[in-house]
């Protein structure tokens, strides 16, 4: 689901767990520092500055990929800074901008929910973000579906299992 409003997209996209609760979920995103081990593509994400788990917290993301012609092979490396702007451990929700990026950011605020259902959990992804320049509404929202999909079943797994 995406919406246009006044030049800003405003999508949400959600994943339903079964099994885990969301106590046993929430605390995957409230280690606000560790994304590579739930987004595909993430490498690279470690605190920047801040205290764990307060606002203000700054997390540092990156993703590599190689490309290459017939001459030679180039390295690029993609990278946002993330602000922590709220969180609350009881109604299991937090807030993130990204402050600094390489990858055509101008404004973008997401919040994470962890919701409880009757056989698991719901994580609901929102955002309201400028245009980026290269990348349509359409294909920006199944990338935020897609990851938020790969993400669930990695975090459906590890509660599982844990």
């Amino acid at each position: 689901m995406t919406e246009e409003t006044q030049g800003k997209w405003e999508g949400k996209a959600t994943a339903e767990l079964k099994g885990p609760t969301a106590d046993q979920v929430w605390p995957f995103f409230e280690d606000f520092c560790n994304l590579q081990k739930w987004l595909p593509g993430v490498d690279t994400c470690y605190q920047v500055e801040g205290e764990p788990g307060q606002p203000g917290l700054v997390r540092y993301c990156s993703s590599s990929t190689i490309s290459s012609d017939r001459s030679h092979e180039e390295t690029q490396v993609k990278w946002v800074k993330e602000k922590l702007v709220m969180i609350d451990r009881i109604e299991r929700c937090l807030s993130y901008e990204i402050i600094e990026n390489n990858v055509g950011f101008k404004s973008y605020v997401a919040t994470i929910k962890v919701l409880p259902i009757n056989d698991g959990c719901k994580i609901e992804w929102s955002y309201v973000a400028d245009p980026i320049e290269g990348w349509p509404v359409e294909d920006f929202n199944s990338y935020i579906s897609s990851s938020l999909q790969f993400m669930g079943q990695k975090m459906e797994q590890a509660a599982l299992s844990g």
